[in-house]
């Protein structure tokens, strides 16, 4: 078993990170989005030890982080609708599945069975620091067990990755707690998104001049016939998953019932709630959605959570859709 550590951002941390992803090992750390756990892209090893650590399907691509889009521009084809978009929305929350140039170096890990691959340049100061420090695109999917909730405090990589990963850096909670909106510009027909975040269609749409396709549902029937080919990951149906059952749009609450609550009237009666944003602020919500789902899974005595409905506009499609997929029955 690896003694996993969390390690305060100092110099000496990061050095330490930067040691051990130029030697193949893997480095949880934080993004504007969820912790990551980061591995050297151009390195095959590194990135099974990836998949290993998570448990992960390896039908399921990873996205590969980068310092800046010219660095991402080395190794994927922007079209210029990708360049409009990374010079509206990098670094920061948006991920787009561009085809791989025919000298990609990156691991064929990282894009199973793909002639495409998923690249992202996130926002958080750390992640930029340990990007430039280290010199290497970081292939970086969720850094918890295949699944489960989603990071958003080291504490969380802890609870999920102890004993599998050398080191988590922390840097603290992340701000925007959704994963990045995930948008397919492999070709040139209509942009779809393929998973929503917290960058909104209507502000992709207003940079693009052009409408974009919201559903994933094509990605999601593939996934179900043969789960392979997946072009992006958070595609899978049952997935962000807590241990205890999740009730979606619940109109009361049982006693035996944790609440996931959203708005200035939460519903009495549960053995523990809390509220996403008493406001109705959907930002708030998302921000918070993954810690509180941590927070009620660990509710002792309940049998399951309860989830108060969310509007399904703007945020709240990404929110409703992890919810989604968290209820979903586990295969």
């Amino acid at each position: 078993m690896i003694e996993t550590r969390i390690a305060q951002p100092g110099d000496t941390a990061l050095e330490e990170a930067t040691s051990l992803l130029r030697d193949g090992q893997t480095v949880a750390f934080p993004t504007e989005t969820v912790y990551g756990l980061g591995a050297n892209a151009c390195d095959d090893e590194a990135c099974k030890r990836i998949y290993q650590a998570k448990g992960r399907p390896g039908f399921n691509p990873l996205i590969v982080h980068f310092a800046s889009a010219e660095q991402a521009e080395k190794e994927v084809v922007f079209s210029s609708p990708a360049r409009k978009l990374a010079r509206a929305f990098w670094p920061g929350p948006m991920t787009l599945v561009l085809q791989k140039r025919q000298d990609c170096r990156l691991s064929d890990i990282c894009s199973p069975g793909l002639e495409t691959q998923a690249v992202r340049v996130p926002a958080h100061p750390l992640a930029q620091r340990l990007l430039k420090s280290c010199a290497l695109p970081l292939a970086a999917p969720s850094a918890n067990a295949s699944g489960k909730i989603s990071p958003t405090k080291a504490e969380h990589v802890f609870a999920s990755l102890n004993g599998r990963i050398p080191l988590i850096l922390d840097g603290g909670a992340c701000q925007d707690g959704l994963e990045s909106t995930v948008i397919d510009l492999s070709d040139e027909t209509t942009p779809v998104i393929l998973r929503p975040g917290t960058l909104p269609a209507e502000e992709i749409e207003a940079v693009l001049g052009m409408p974009v396709g919201k559903s994933a549902s094509l990605m999601e029937q593939k996934a179900e016939q043969d789960a392979t080919g997946m072009a992006s990951p958070g595609l899978l149906k049952s997935h962000y998953a807590p241990e205890k059952p999740l009730r979606l749009d619940a109109g009361e609450v049982e006693s035996y019932e944790a609440l996931l609550a959203f708005g200035p009237a939460p519903l009495s009666g549960a053995a523990a709630t809390i509220n996403l944003s008493s406001s109705g602020n959907l930002e708030e919500a998302a921000s918070a959605l993954f810690n509180a789902l941590h927070e009620l899974d660990q509710v002792r005595g309940i049998l399951g959570i309860a989830a108060m409905p969310i509007p399904k506009e703007g945020i709240g499609l990404a929110i409703n859709d992890r919810l989604k997929r968290a209820a979903a029955p586990k295969s």
